[in-house]
């Protein structure tokens, strides 16, 4: 990092600004899926990690592996597969021989980097799942007695499929709700496709420089903190979540306090990124579906009409309209 951005690290106007040149340069590498990269930032801005749930092949190894490049982050794929164990994914001790004779040694695993992608999460077994319970909500990892810190900034972001069930272990609800956002990637329009096929190819793939480093993405954190959340705006996120509690229906468990975190968190860093430095209304309802689409467990009755949590989440916004 130069010394003009070290100098300017507390300017929200040029923070802003530098952290929507990082997602231009992104933008470059991932062909559509600007709703997709766009809540994966406020994600990156919040300390959130993501739950992506899309058909395989659509370029989200390539997304996290851009983020890495643009913010100039180590980046690690693990591939959740059945027998995948947790000292797979967190390290282990190891006898090492040295003059004194045998010792124990802390061998790391893929967790310890800036950026992961966990892939096919589902696919693994429960016991490994919750491998990743600590790193996600801690940011340390526990093998034995010890307790080893994640490097800074830290965001995980896991995969899944809609369609395959088979072979398959669901997300617990405690693990669910580390995720700050779940998002949908759609299938590309064929303009999309198109472009995607001329990407990769024919033309070559753009060349990704360095936008960020990690120093810069912690002091937008930083300020992204700092942006307020007038009485108003704040009482009706809370409504949103409280209304997720209330009886009906369509709900069998509402949203956990979590919710209500994530939500003020992703409000103002889409502010943020928008270089506005106040939360709207308008904030909050942008982000309600990715922050409250995993976090509420619809009815019988709801499953058996066809409703989806976003039919559910529509419903309730509906209800709660601001008061203007």
């Amino acid at each position: 990092m130069s010394e003009l951005d070290k100098n300017m690290l507390g300017d929200p106007a040029y923070m802003a600004q530098r952290i929507a040149d990082c997602e231009r340069e992104i933008r470059k590498g991932i062909v559509g899926q600007t709703e997709v990269i766009r809540l994966v930032m406020l994600a990156l801005l919040t300390g959130g990690n993501v739950l992506l749930e899309g058909m395989p092949g659509l370029g989200k190894t390539k997304l996290v592996s851009t983020i890495g490049k643009v913010f100039d982050l180590p980046f690690k794929r693990i591939q959740f597969t059945p027998d995948l164990m947790p000292s797979d994914v967190t390290g282990t001790n190891i006898i090492v021989k040295n003059d004194q004779g045998n010792s124990f040694a802390f061998e790391k695993g893929p967790i310890f980097a800036n950026l992961i992608l966990a892939d096919e999460i589902n696919r693994a077994t429960p016991k490994t799942q919750s491998a990743l319970l600590e790193a996600m909500q801690e940011h340390t990892v526990t093998v034995g007695n010890d307790s080893h810190a994640l490097r800074e900034p830290f965001f995980v972001l896991a995969t899944q499929n809609p369609i395959e069930n088979e072979g398959t272990y669901p997300l617990p609800e405690a693990q669910l709700d580390r995720f700050m956002f779940k998002i949908l990637v759609r299938f590309p329009s064929k303009e999309e496709l198109k472009g995607i096929v001329a990407l990769t190819e024919g033309r070559g793939e753009p060349e990704i420089t360095k936008q960020m480093d990690g120093e810069g993405l912690l002091a937008a954190r930083a300020l992204v903190n700092q942006i307020p959340i007038a009485d108003a705006v704040m009482d009706y996120l809370l409504d949103l979540v409280m209304e997720t509690h209330v009886p009906n229906p369509h709900i069998r468990e509402g949203a956990s306090p979590r919710a209500a975190q994530a939500l003020i968190r992703a409000a103002r860093a889409k502010a943020f990124l928008e270089g506005r430095f106040n939360v709207s209304f308008q904030d909050v309802e942008a982000v309600a579906y990715p922050v409250l689409r995993h976090r509420l467990l619809p009815s019988f009755d709801a499953i058996s009409q066809g409703m989806s949590e976003d039919d559910i989440i529509r419903g309730i916004l509906n209800v709660k309209k601001p008061q203007i």
